[in-house]
Order: C-alpha cells, then sequence, then structure tokens
C-alpha cells in the first residue's frame, strides 16, 4: 500500500528534490525500508547502522510522534502522512 512521506527542505537532495514521496509499507518501518532503497543517501540521515530511528530526527504519522507510539514498528493506512522533520538545534 502506498503512504505518502514529507520530506524536509534538508533531505530533498537525496530524495531526488521531491517534497512528498510514495513509499510502499504497512509499517513506519517498511516505508523507510522501501525509501532507503530508492533513495540509498538517506538511509545514515534516518536510519542507524543499528536499524533504529536516528535521535536527530522525528518522525510523525499525521500529527503523531512515532516515538511515542511503536516507533519503526508503528502501523500506518494509506490514508496517513508521514512527515520526517529533522531536530533543530539553537541557542
Amino acid at each position: 500500500m502506498a503512504v505518502q512521506v514529507r520530506i524536509p527542505t534538508i533531505l530533498r537532495p537525496d530524495a531526488g528534490g521531491q517534497a512528498v514521496v510514495e513509499a510502499e509499507g504497512e509499517t513506519v518501518g517498511e516505508l523507510f525500508a522501501d525509501l532507503v532503497a530508492r533513495f540509498p543517501n538517506l538511509s545514515s540521515k534516518v536510519i542507524t547502522e543499528e536499524g533504529q530511528l536516528h535521535k536527530f530526527v522525528n518522525v510523525y504519522v499525521n500529527d503523531d510522534d512515532v516515538r511515542y507510539l511503536d516507533k519503526l514498528d508503528t502501523k500506518v493506512t494509506a490514508a496517513d502522512t508521514i512527515s520526517i522533520l529533522p531536530a533543530v538545534a539553537g541557542g
């Protein structure tokens, strides 16, 4: 099933310049596996070598942070929108 994934400006060069891409999968982890297969440069920027979400990337299913759901095992449907947001630090 195809789900829309919103790509932040900073990661768009690694996703063919696209702001929104469709990915296949039933969980956030499956969506990311599909994205990384098509856009390998995204790999180290969203997923750690251990296969976990990178701590400097926030991922939302609609308005819900997946860290408070089931992380990469969070279920998704075609009606959902996934947003990847890099954490912003400053002072």
